[in-house]
């Protein structure tokens, strides 16, 4: 089906809720009934009235829909946060006000592009957050709250029916963090409690230990009692939430570096494998804009899926990797585009984890042996027009182990598994 690219797709029950990636026609998430599912069919499409943003996550539970609300990137990305300190530092040194040359030569940015950055100075993002939807008539949508956070919002998430675990940016902390609130009462969300890695938070006089927002939360997946973390540069840890207001580190394990690919989603697996606790972890491609950088590129390790036995969360251990060749995908050396892994299904299906794979496609692997994963079953889809490769970016398996994967680019896919 050619829906625009999507960032995440969610099933519940007969209907898929898609989250698109920023677009020109402002579509924010479609609501498509999968019933039949050779003859998906849209049923809604909810359409953003604030062209700076996006919501490109969406989850569902009973009649409550969340979906993101995060700033889209842009040429002078986050310029205007480093514009004071710049100019009082050039001030300093040059005994005199910059000029738009010598500022757009510091930032390095175009001096056609300094209007810019001081508007958005003058005017920060402020409609970071996340939105609640009553979806129960599927046809007509209807917020009921938006829920403002800070920064450029929010990124991928988590719920269930009693709580949100939100990743975002928050004033006082530099990059993502977890927020958790109460959606007991959907119009009325409430925070109870924040989670985040020593260092994030700068108003509270920590420093980091690292560059910029490398090390943050991605997001946190709950199973029972757990948070299951990906923490980009950071690696991966578990957080105990059995008391809710009071979040805390069971155990991490970072692999950067000599790794140099982000980690994106952590989950445990649902039982045993020979007496060890088994999880997995994926990275999440880095992005190669033309051919120079991918030249860069050669000799580095492709973002991977890592099998970890996590029996002792003060001591995890990586036991093995899984990684795609180059030549088992047409579109390997495509560019733009990425080739590497980006996602795994969150739903728990045995040994058996669902790879979105960028350029490779969909990748399916059996971690049965912990010490050796074994593909099982491929699927790439074709470019979508005028790409020049697939860019598989989200993948869901329901209870029927149908399939449900899109495209950054365009096309959404139900694939059975047999």
């Amino acid at each position: 089906m050619e829906l625009p690219g999507a960032g995440q797709v969610c099933v519940a029950g007969n209907h898929a809720y898609v989250g698109h990636i920023p677009n020109k026609a402002q579509l924010g998430t479609s609501i498509v009934d999968i019933s039949d599912p050779r003859k998906p069919v849209v049923v809604s499409q909810i359409h953003l009235d604030d062209p700076e943003s996006h919501t490109h996550k969406a989850r569902v539970v009973g009649d409550i829909m969340i979906v993101n609300n995060e700033r889209n990137m842009t040429r002078i990305g986050r310029k205007a946060d480093e514009l004071p300190g710049l100019r009082a530092r050039l001030r300093e040194t040059l005994g005199r006000d910059a000029t738009h040359a010598e500022l757009a030569q510091a930032l390095n940015v175009d001096a056609a592009d300094i209007p810019k950055v001081e508007e958005a100075e003058r005017r920060p993002y402020d409609r970071g957050g996340f939105k609640v939807y009553d979806i129960s008539d599927k046809t007509r949508p209807r917020l009921l709250v938006h829920q403002k956070t800070g920064g450029i919002g929010v990124h991928r998430f988590d719920m269930d029916e009693n709580y949100a675990y939100i990743s975002t940016e928050m004033a006082g902390y530099i990059g993502n963090v977890l927020v958790i609130y109460d959606i007991r009462n959907p119009s009325r969300p409430e925070e109870v409690s924040r989670w985040w890695i020593p260092g994030q938070h700068t108003a509270g006089g920590e420093t980091p230990t690292w560059s910029g927002r490398r090390t943050r939360l991605h997001h946190a997946l709950r199973y029972g009692d757990e948070l299951w973390a990906g923490l980009w540069h950071g690696g991966v840890a578990v957080i105990d939430v059995k008391d809710i207001r009071k979040p805390a580190t069971l155990g991490s394990f970072n692999y950067h570096p000599p790794f140099p690919e982000p980690s994106h989603t952590f989950m445990p697996l649902e039982h045993p494998i020979g007496g060890r606790r088994i999880a997995l972890a994926i990275d999440e491609e880095d992005h190669a804009h033309d051919d120079e950088e991918l030249d860069r590129r050669r000799g580095r390790p492709h973002g991977c899926l890592w099998v970890l036995d996590v029996t002792d969360l003060s001591n995890i251990k990586a036991l093995s990797s899984y990684e795609v060749s180059e030549l088992d995908s047409p579109w390997s050396r495509a560019t733009p585009g990425r080739f590497g892994a980006h996602q795994f299904q969150e739903q728990r299906r045995g040994t058996l984890v669902y790879c979105a794979w960028f350029a490779g496609g969909l990748r399916v692997v059996d971690v049965a042996n912990p010490l050796s994963p074994r593909e099982v079953g491929y699927f790439i889809p074709h470019p979508a027009e005028g790409r020049a490769a697939p860019q598989t970016n989200d993948v869901f398996v329901d209870d029927r182990h149908r399939i449900y994967m899109v495209d950054r680019y365009a096309g959404f896919d139900i694939l059975e598994h047999t």
